[in-house]
């Protein structure tokens, strides 16, 4: 498996993607401090919200096969700046989470565009809660899905 990086705003759904791709069941844990779990990186919203802690984004993903911009289709903000992804020397792609609580096609498509701004040419929608998406998730990450 890839090791990889996933970065997003509070409550973006990044621990419960790591749960769901582990196949875990989904317990909502704040991720306080960077979390090393396996080849997966998860990190504190704030490390993207705070531009001070960029730095420890870019030295963190210095040991990854990947980054993973990972963006909520419930959050009408748009997180990263234009451009965003070519702060890190690896690969970048986009995961659109919460797809399940989107209320139209348009709130998936605003996050969607929201990953393309940031220069995520590979982007994935999924559903941590009804694991939709989560199988083709892990096949790109060459991860063999749990039962």
């Amino acid at each position: 498996m890839k090791k990889f990086m996933l970065v997003g705003a509070v409550s973006a759904g990044k621990t419960s993607l790591m749960q769901a791709i582990y196949g875990q069941d989904l317990s909502y844990q704040k991720t306080q401090a960077i979390d090393f779990k396996n080849n997966i990186i998860d990190t504190p919203g704030e490390y993207l919200e705070q531009r001070f802690r960029y730095r420890s984004l870019g030295i963190t993903a210095a040991d990854t096969d990947l980054v993973v911009l990972v963006q909520s289709c419930t959050d009408l903000r748009c997180v990263f700046a234009p451009g965003f992804s070519s702060m890190f020397a690896k690969p970048i792609i986009g995961v659109v989470t919460k797809i399940d609580l989107a209320k139209s096609p348009t709130d998936i498509a605003r996050a969607k565009k929201n990953l393309e701004l940031a220069g995520c040419k590979t982007i994935f929608t999924v559903s941590s809660k009804d694991k939709t998406g989560i199988p083709e998730f892990q096949a790109f990450i060459e991860m063999k899905p749990h039962s």
